[in-house]
């Protein structure tokens, strides 16, 4: 017998916003293969072009979590 309708919402958008970060990091360790630097110490030293794109990986995960939440509950 299946969960209520409620619960499986709120694990889908858990599990959702779990994988939402797991690869965020995924691409921002990729990020910083590709380009074959120290993100963070780049940050650091006030680097606005990496300190863009690290905007927009964040906007990115922002938005892709806001949707899984949101078509969740829906």
């Amino acid at each position: 017998m299946l969960p209520d309708p409620v619960v499986m919402k709120l694990i889908y958008a858990a599990v959702g916003g779990l994988l939402m970060l797991l690869g965020a990091g995924l691409v921002h360790h990729l990020l910083a293969r590709v380009v074959g630097m120290d993100i963070n110490a780049e940050l650091k030293a006030g680097n606005l072009a990496v300190g863009l794109a690290v905007m927009g990986l964040f906007i990115a995960v922002g938005l892709g979590g806001g949707l899984v939440i949101g078509l969740a509950l829906h």
